[in-house]
């Protein structure tokens, strides 16, 4: 009677494109006369909730706000949509997925005159 129990399979991970805004904090290091700011994210996680988890410890982990979060799916989501992804982002996505981690793809200092 030696019986093991059976794990369930684990969830393959994903990398999901989220874009992040950001508000002021102290030591955040935008710059001085921005409000906030807006970036790039790709992370991996086995679904969306997981990878927006990530992406806010890790934000605040480097003094951000964050403030919003949009998500716009996984590469296979995004190109199902019709969205074309360039070999540039999709590379940043392979690295996420491979090292498991948030790779912020790019950074916009937002200012009070950007409406």
């Amino acid at each position: 009677m030696n019986e093991q129990k059976q794990k369930p399979p684990k969830k393959s991970q994903d990398v999901y494109t989220l874009l992040v805004q950001v508000g002021r904090q102290k030591n955040d290091g935008l710059p001085e006369d921005s409000v906030g700011a807006a970036l790039m994210c790709y992370a991996g996680g086995v679904d969306e909730a997981e990878a927006v988890r990530e992406t806010v410890a890790l934000i605040r982990q480097a003094d951000l706000n964050p403030l919003d979060i949009t998500g716009y799916g996984t590469l296979a989501e995004q190109e199902a949509e019709g969205t074309v992804i360039d070999d540039q982002e999709k590379a940043l996505m392979q690295r996420a997925l491979e090292e498991n981690a948030v790779i912020v793809a790019q950074m916009t200092p937002l200012y009070a005159n950007d409406a």
